[in-house]
């Protein structure tokens, strides 16, 4: 699966931090609009670290349970 992952995040531009992630130091994750084969997600605090390519479907899918409280504790 060393389709899906990205070894270095930092190679790629274009991060947003995601509009979960809170003003501190926290869980941050950053997300890559518009790439060509997913949605690349990395830690916001490890910017050389993996990013995992994550396929649109199935962003889609994460977003809108997370949206809907679907993933609450």
């Amino acid at each position: 699966m060393t389709e899906s992952l990205i070894a270095d995040g930092a190679l790629l531009s274009g991060w947003r931090k995601s509009s979960y992630s809170g003003p501190e130091a926290g869980s941050c994750l950053e997300v890559l609009d518009g790439h060509r084969r997913g949605v690349p997600v990395r830690d916001s605090k490890n910017p050389h670290g993996p990013a995992v390519i994550v396929p649109g479907r199935a962003w889609a899918a994460f977003v809108a349970a997370v949206g809907n409280g679907g993933l609450a504790s």
